[in-house]
């Protein structure tokens, strides 16, 4: 059944997302997210901050706080089966040891057993240091542990739309070095969106990034 959803190499059986922030799951591996629960694959987030170094603040509170509960909506929404949030400083995974978020990434491989990690591609998609950080980390854990990894990217030509329009500095790949996965559900990624209020309602790149994209997400097998 896992082999059988489009454009997922076959094998996926089991699958654990590792991230910085909390709604990377939503705004940029929703749709895969979704698509895997939803295709009976188990799914499961590691996200390493709680993202309250933020320049958004849609929602009053705390963001420690506000954004740990928004992780939480957004999960049952996307149908992951488990969240672990822990507690590194937001904006500052570079200066943590590499091996150190390594060795938290392979304890819950050892756990959780996933057929396959998911992260964002190399070079961190949006450009954010952490981003990259969490990739890097998940990428060693995969090797000491044997673990295939798929990278959610960008084409090239929707980097670069953004770019232009927003001064961004996204990263694109060529398609011909990705897997296609179409057409991709947006509903629900629509609605975990939603839960993280107080980075959605005032972002217009991440609107024009999924107008951009349509019913087409990009992956790289990076392991």
């Amino acid at each position: 059944m896992a082999g059988m959803l489009p454009g997922l190499p076959d094998g996926v059986r089991r699958v654990m997302a590792v991230v910085a922030h909390p709604d990377d799951e939503s705004f940029g591996l929703g749709a895969l997210l979704d698509l895997l629960s939803g295709g009976g694959v188990p799914t499961t987030v590691l996200c390493f901050t709680h993202g309250e170094a933020s320049t958004l603040h849609g929602r009053p509170g705390d963001l420690h706080t506000v954004r740990a509960d928004e992780l939480a909506c957004a999960a049952r929404e996307l149908g992951v089966g488990r969240v672990e949030l822990t507690d590194h400083p937001d904006g500052a995974l570079v200066r943590l040891s590499l091996l150190g978020l390594a060795a938290e990434v392979t304890r819950l491989i050892d756990e959780q057993r996933p057929s396959h990690l998911l992260v964002f591609d190399t070079g961190g998609v949006s450009g954010h240091q952490d981003h990259q950080r969490a990739t890097d980390a998940a990428l060693l854990a995969a090797r000491r542990s044997g673990v295939a990894v798929l990278g959610w990217t960008l084409p090239q030509q929707v980097a670069e739309r953004l770019n232009a329009e927003f001064g961004t500095s996204f990263t694109g790949r060529d398609p011909a070095e990705c897997r296609v996965v179409e057409p991709v559900p947006r509903e629900r990624q629509r609605r975990a969106i939603a839960c993280h209020a107080s980075q959605s309602s005032d972002n217009p790149v991440l609107w024009r990034r999924l107008e951009l994209l349509g019913e087409r997400e990009y992956l790289r097998i990076l392991e």
